[in-house]
């Protein structure tokens, strides 16, 4: 059956006005049971459409009845959502591509712009983002109890600013929306194929019940869920690429060297490391939701809710790679087309065995309070408060109170081989001093272990008053005048307290003698990333160690005392032993208010409607930290050095202030009955990254050579600013089937770079190229030693330059240190970024089957340029994407499959290890399919299977090129077997 329109009058288009929260309520508003028989004489019999075909008409006919640009997904039915969480439902939209972690969604980009630039509102209220960030992770917030997601990719002045990219608002269930009781529970086994440490089979059980009384007066909702999943991580990691130009490059035999470069050729790029590891995961999620309302008369409800959210998640990880450093430590490399090194052999450093273990809890709390009352036929007023936190804490594990990493290995080789010329994972050969490939475990030794806890936390008050005033004095085009005015106060706090290096560090002095041989597990890589060409049984190295992370702290807390190594050095696991660390606080305090005009009107043989409106707020941004004040830099041994602070903090007050005007304009056009036109224009805005408007200047507290970095945030920072243009043509030319193309085009000013400038302060030495530096390198080349950083090292210690415990300090006529130091501006430039949305909905009558479609291109002058050596501000997240579902749904049985694809992007600039140049992170093309099977045993009673990720896709990402490996991920389907009940 086609959708019709017609051309509406002022009366019935107030009318709809007026009973519009009941023609677009939530998935369970609009079930009810059938009856049987022919409905009473005066009754309407109302044919109610679920399950997958139901879900995708409400979401359409939201589409279709909004002003500007909006996508919606709606459930299918009381309490089942399509996805298993609601990021991984969002990338079903057009134009919205998600974020992986732990293999499961939890950011979403929308028209290529990434999660700091969209806004999520909870029940249209501004959400706090995870920790000490202004993205929200989706993956913590479980779907039952949500009824639609929305999501509004134009500028509207009513919605709360900060979504540049685009605004989810979840809503979900509110009991009065369906009188009478209704429930439904679902109880699931997860099944996830790459566990090996944990359940082979856990559990998740979820339900939602509403229910209202005394004639439909009160109403009262509770949803709640608990999942529990065990899985494992396997990754091959390089930290980070360094730039070395030219004349940082040893002078080599000709016969050690392969150089093929072409692309570029004033630059080298090497691997700073290269390592591999096998992360053990359980997550535990609950959430829930209480809802009250209250109607003592149809012109009022009153609606309290409060929602809340835990996820908890440890892990334990084992480890093995090795560390490089460069200039005279190369012995030969092949470097391709683009200077990149693709084979080297460097001597020094050392090669080791880790493990790591954390466990990390986020909770986030929401309280809401909203009174709507209809004050007469033409005013509606809105008062809504909320109160909301968001917070993350990695100290939950109970031995440790911190997240913590213990390092083993040895410095007792010749040199490290890293080859990647062939395969999709680079290999690894370690020359021992032993004359083997492999160490033995009475070899290995204390590098270091570090301790750090770093909780953050975000917290919103908002307060807010709306009102809508219906037209019926004038008779004039115009329908109503929505306004408001709000004041939104956001703070944000979070500190990392760092150990510092525990245990040495760096193999000096060595204790062996405390490790017995039985401590270590030799395990060989059969298994290990056997879904990349280079990975399993055949890679190198293809064996690794692992040990008891309990038992190696205890051995190291007994031996490697201050008695052994000096108070500095002492082992310990208190992430609080270099000192109280600096603490970040930064507040935003915006006041608003806006006004927005529908128009609806007849041009000639079209039905028109006009949005116009505009949004004015202004913001006040104090921001205060207690920095720490660097001394000193130490050598403690050949590739670690410490940054000694002074004792106590220094407090610094920093305050910004700006104010934007955001106006907004929509038109839709009914060109046929069946033909929607658009045209939007709007500015939005988002505002900078909390990380770069907190005030204070803070210095590294491991500044190795070649990575000497201090930062510092800038409070006056302006946010992004975007005009944005949007045309699109949508036919609606079957009940459930429709075809949409869309054009958007974003121009972003006061785009935010961050500039580095290289800056000395005052006290600060360097050891490194020193006079005792230059020193050991002269006596070490005379001998014809190889001037590597170990053995360097090495004759600063035999020459007495170090301490009794190994620890070099500088001297007065050592130069100052050379700090990279960065700052976060806003550019005078505009940057563009445009693109087309296309998309397909389609249901081949009552056969049951139907399809969607979707696919975004997004292209513009924001793009990362890898032959460009200058530090770059390219749009994070920006890729190409496309979404394919099909489905058969008919007398009780659905199936579906979906396929989500993103093309490569890059995920941020910098990287941990990475040089000065600051290199970008991309994440490589990914493809995921996801399946479901749902049967109804009979009325109340579903059964179904799901699988996520039955394809086996696994995640790669690289450097400037594809030939700087940075990671690869291995983690396997998972499966789902479940049964629903509702009643």
């Amino acid at each position: 059956m086609k959708n019709t329109s017609f051309k509406k009058t002022q009366l019935a288009t107030s009318m709809a006005l007026l009973m519009g929260s009941s023609l677009v309520l939530p998935a369970y508003a609009q079930e009810a049971e059938a009856e049987a028989a022919t409905p009473a004489e005066g009754e309407v019999e109302v044919i109610q459409v679920s399950g997958i075909r139901g879900s995708m008409i409400r979401s359409m006919d939201l589409k279709r009845s909004s002003s500007g640009v909006v996508d919606a997904i709606s459930a299918e039915e009381l309490g089942k959502f399509p996805d298993t969480n609601l990021a991984e439902a969002l990338q079903r939209i057009t134009g919205v591509t998600i974020s992986r972690n732990n293999g499961e969604g939890s950011q979403i980009t929308v028209r290529g712009f990434g999660p700091e630039f969209n806004l999520v509102t909870l029940n249209g209220r501004q959400m706090p983002g995870t920790g000490f960030t202004r993205s929200f992770d989706l993956a913590n917030l479980s779907s039952e109890g949500v009824s639609t997601l929305e999501l509004q990719k134009t500028a509207r002045a009513e919605n709360p600013s900060g979504g540049l990219g685009a605004t989810v608002n979840i809503i979900t269930m509110k009991p009065l929306s369906q009188p009478g009781q209704n429930a439904t529970i679902s109880v699931k086994g997860i099944h996830d194929t790459s566990v090996d440490e944990g359940d082979e089979l856990t559990p998740e059980i979820a339900g939602v019940y509403s229910n209202t009384f005394a004639d439909d007066m009160f109403g009262f909702g509770l949803s709640f869920s608990h999942q529990e999943r065990d899985f494992q991580q396997q990754s091959a990691n390089i930290q980070g690429w360094q730039l070395q130009e030219n004349d940082a490059l040893p002078d080599l035999d000709p016969s050690n060297v392969v150089d093929n470069r072409t692309n570029i050729t004033n630059a080298a790029f090497f691997p700073k490391d290269m390592n591999y590891g096998i992360n053990d995961v359980q997550r535990e999620r609950q959430n829930g939701q209480l809802v009250f309302q209250f109607r003592p008369i149809d012109a009022f409800t009153a609606t309290v809710d409060y929602t809340a959210s835990r996820a908890t998640t440890g892990s334990n990880s084992v480890g093995w790679g090795i560390w490089n450093n460069f200039g005279a430590n190369i012995n030969a490399y092949e470097l391709d087309e683009n200077g990149t090194a693709v084979f080297a052999d460097i001597s020094g450093d050392d090669a080791s065995f880790t493990a790591s273990r954390n466990t990390t809890r986020v909770d986030a709390r929401s309280l809401g309070v909203n009174l709507d009352w209809m004050v007469n036929d033409n005013l509606r007023l809105s008062l809504d408060y909320h109160d909301s936190y968001n917070e993350i804490d990695n100290g939950f594990d109970k031995g440790l109170g911190s997240s913590g990493q213990i390092i083993l290995g040895s410095n007792q080789l010749e040199s490290k081989v890293y080859d990647y010329r062939e395969g999709e994972i680079p290999q690894v050969f370690v020359n021992w001093n032993n004359g083997t490939n492999e160490i033995l475990p009475s070899e290995i030794d204390s590098n270091f272990s570090q301790f750090i806890y770093s909780p953050g936390r975000s917290d919103i008050e908002q307060l807010q008053l709306d009102g809508t005033w219906y037209n019926s004095a004038w008779d004039i085009p115009l329908v109503k005048v929505d306004f408001g005015v709000a004041r939104t106060e956001q703070s944000l706090s979070g500190f990392t307290a760092w150990s510092g290096l525990r245990g040495g560090p760096g193999f000096s002095p060595s204790f062996t003698e405390i490790f017995p041989d039985s401590m270590f597990v030799r395990n060989d890589t059969s298994g290990f990333l056997d879904n990349f060409d280079g990975g399993g049984a055949a890679m190198n190295p293809g064996y690794y160690y692992t040990f008891n992370f309990d038992e190696a702290i205890a051995r190291q807390l007994q031996y490697i005392t201050a008695d052994v190594v000096g108070e500095g050095n002492a082992y310990s696991i208190d992430p609080f032993f270099m000192g109280a660390p600096s603490v970040s606080n930064v507040e935003e305090i915006t006041d608003s208010i806006y006004v927005q005009t529908e128009w609806d009107f007849e041009l000639g043989d079209y039905y028109v409607q006009v949005n116009a409106g505009v949004r004015y707020e202004e913001t006040e941004v104090p921001s205060s930290a207690e920095v720490r004040v660097p001394q000193q830099v130490n050598w403690v041994a050949a590739s670690e050095w410490i940054t000694q602070f002074e004792d106590g903090l220094q407090l610094q007050d920093f305050t910004g202030e700006y104010d934007v005007l955001l106006p907004m304009f929509d038109v839709k056009v009914d060109v046929t009955d069946d033909i929607v036109a658009r045209f939007s224009w709007g500015k939005s805005i988002t505002r900078a990254p909390i990380g770069l408007l907190q005030g204070g200047l803070s210095f590294s507290g491991s500044p190795k050579i070649g990575a000497r970095t201090a930062s510092a945030g800038n409070t006056s920072l302006l946010p992004f600013e975007s005009s944005n243009i949007d045309l699109s043509f949508e036919w609606y030319y079957d009940e459930a089937s429709y075809a949409a193309i869309g054009l958007f085009r974003k121009s972003v000013e006061n785009y935010i770079t961050t500039t580095g400038q290289d800056r000395q302060f005052e006290g600060l030495r360097d050891i490194y190229q020193g006079p005792r530096w230059n020193e050991a390198v002269s006596a070490l080349e005379a001998a014809g030693e190889q001037a590597t950083d170990s053995a360097i090292y090495d004759y600063f210690v035999n020459n007495g330059y170090a301490d009794e415990n190994g620890v070099v300090t500088p001297n007065a006529d050592d130069p100052l240190i050379t700090w990279r130091t960065t700052q976060p501006g806003n550019s005078s430039d505009s940057k563009t970024v445009e693109g087309i949305e296309l998309a397909i909905q389609h249901t081949f009558g009552d056969t049951g089957f139907g399809f969607g479609a979707n696919a975004t291109l997004v292209d513009g002058d924001v793009e990362y340029d890898p032959y460009n050596l200058e530090e770059q501000d390219p749009l994070v997240g920006i890729s190409d994407s496309a979404n394919f579902q099909v489905f058969y749904e008919k007398e009780g049985l659905s199936v579906k499959v979906t396929y989500a694809w993103r093309s490569d992007y890059v995920v941020g600039i910098g990287q941990s290890q990475g040089s000065s140049d600051n290199p970008a992170t991309q994440f490589d093309t990914f493809g995921q399919i996801d399946a479901s099977i749902n049967y109804d045993v009979n009325e109340n009673l579903t059964v179904f299977l799901e699988g996520i990720n039955i394809n086996d896709e696994t995640e790669r990402g690289y450097g400037r090129f594809e030939e700087q490996f940075l990671f690869a991920r291995q983690y396997g389907p998972r499966y789902t077997l479940g049964a629903r009940y509702s009643f």
